[in-house]
């Protein structure tokens, strides 16, 4: 396994990060018993980088993988992170948000799901930017002075929040975000303008969540064909990443990769992994031959010639629902 710095901090994380959204979702299928095998089977294979949510089904996310963390020791072989901000009760209007109110209690309920005394990287599931960031900032610097987190991050935040965030850090001397988690894949490159270019700059690791973009990019998924039954996509998705465009492109993809001898998802992983300034993506199998396929991105090499094709299939900086309907019109499809 490859391990890389964490932005500027100097800790060392896995090449791959296991996330651990599927654990304890009724629609993926998979069960408790198998997530935890799936967790301990990353860590033996070198993952020690571990990423949840408290929204992921409500806290039995983070519940499951507590008690897989919780056998043999295996909590102190990983880095884990956990994020917050997201409604977490239907009824309480406090429940949810980057105000501090809501981060403490939060935070305590993570770490007893969780099952430990400390989060390695608390990070923000979203921007809210009805509430001043020195707000949030001042509840995670509290925490992390009374050693419940030891790092924070952002996810799908813009460069100039992350540029504000650092002002206001630097004005209050507070602890600043380390690491942004974006998404980033072939079929959303728009980070690749100003985000990963920030991030380089100012010393902040980047985690992009769906690298194979929900699995649009594992050629499961056919332009004009009926989307295979059990499927994540089964009945469509967003359409911003699930249209036309996008699965047209795909099709072309497909090609490239049964001309170079590679599977789609480990290839799109692979190029993920490759691109400058990226840590670490984020992995989210449902079973155990899931991870055993992503492992093998790991494996892969890309060449000169590999990016050429690739940037000539998916532009470098852009989105493929909003640059296409912007040149060929909503309904059209690009041949």
């Amino acid at each position: 396994m490859e391990y890389r710095s964490l932005g500027r901090t100097g800790v060392q994380v896995s090449a791959l990060c296991l996330g651990c959204m599927n654990f304890g979702d009724t629609h993926s299928g998979t069960t408790e018993e198998d997530s935890i095998r799936i967790i301990h089977q990353a860590i033996d294979s070198g993952i020690n980088f571990l990423d949840t949510a408290n929204v992921y089904s409500r806290g039995i996310s983070e519940e499951i993988t507590g008690k897989a963390l919780a056998m043999d020791g295996r909590r102190s072989r990983v880095f884990l992170a956990t994020k917050f901000y997201n409604r977490m009760d239907d009824h309480d209007p406090n429940a949810w948000g980057g105000h501090r109110y809501h981060i403490i209690k939060a935070c305590e309920d993570s770490l007893r799901r969780l099952q430990t005394d400390h989060i390695d990287l608390y990070q923000m599931h979203r921007p809210q930017p009805s509430i001043p960031i020195d707000e949030t900032l001042r509840a995670l610097d509290d925490l992390i002075r009374q050693g419940k987190i030891r790092y924070i991050g952002t996810s799908t935040f813009g460069a100039w929040q992350l540029v504000e965030s650092l002002w206001v850090a630097k004005e209050l001397g507070l602890n600043r975000f380390i690491c942004e988690q974006p998404p980033y894949n072939l079929l959303d490159r728009r980070v690749e303008r100003e985000l990963i270019p920030f991030c380089q700059s100012y010393g902040f690791g980047i985690i992009p969540w769906a690298p194979i973009a929900g699995g649009l990019l594992s050629g499961k998924y056919r332009l004009g064909q009926q989307r295979p039954e059990g499927s994540r996509y089964e009945k469509g998705a967003f359409l911003q990443r699930d249209n036309d465009n996008a699965l047209a492109l795909v099709e072309k993809y497909l090609v490239f990769c049964n001309e170079r001898g590679v599977a789609p998802a480990d290839f799109a992983l692979a190029w993920c992994l490759a691109q400058p300034g990226v840590t670490s993506p984020i992995i989210g199998p449902r079973t155990k031959e899931q991870l055993e396929t992503y492992l093998k991105a790991l494996e892969i090499t890309l060449t000169a010639e590999d990016t050429k094709q690739i940037d000539a299939i998916f532009l470098p900086g852009t989105h493929v629902s909003q640059y296409y309907q912007a040149n060929f019109g909503p309904n059209e499809r690009w041949s």
